[in-house]
């Protein structure tokens, strides 16, 4: 009987090996940081990826109020919030959201383009978003992760 002489391996939280990798999101439009660091927070950059195992890695982003839409997406774009009450329909730009909570816009732009499960619930607690240029990190060694390529 012919058998292939290797076994495939999968990675379960015990076995994988994460590292933490620090963006500068000055200047990066919104959409494109996002799904990069979705791809990076779910591990499709590693060979050893599995999708029903948290096997990606952690995610700094700094200067998250410099990230910057294309076009008039500034002004245009409309998020939508319901507060529970009858006429309580609210909303907001993403200019409004940076002058508040600027780390807000990039969370929900990661958050919408992870799985809306379990899994995804525990991806989101991987990424540390920062308004300002420090960040609490340093003893973890991030690795710079480049965007633009």
């Amino acid at each position: 009987m012919n058998t292939p002489s290797y076994k495939t391996s999968y990675v379960n939280s015990d076995t994988v090996k994460k590292e933490w990798f620090i963006v500068d999101a000055e200047n990066q439009i919104v959409g494109r940081l996002a799904t990069r660091v979705a791809m990076v927070l779910r591990g499709k950059h590693k060979a050893s990826y599995s999708p029903h195992v948290d096997c990606g890695d952690n995610v700094i982003i700094i200067n998250a109020e410099k990230a910057r839409f294309t076009g008039n997406k500034t002004n245009n774009r409309i998020y939508i919030r319901y507060t529970g009450y009858p006429g309580g329909q609210r909303f907001s730009t993403p200019r409004e959201k940076f002058d508040t909570n600027p780390t807000w816009v990039l969370h929900h732009a990661i958050k919408g383009m992870l799985p809306k499960n379990k899994l995804g619930s525990k991806l989101q607690t991987n990424v540390f978003i920062y308004a300002g240029a420090t960040h609490p990190h340093e003893a973890q060694q991030p690795k710079k992760l480049t965007i633009n390529n």
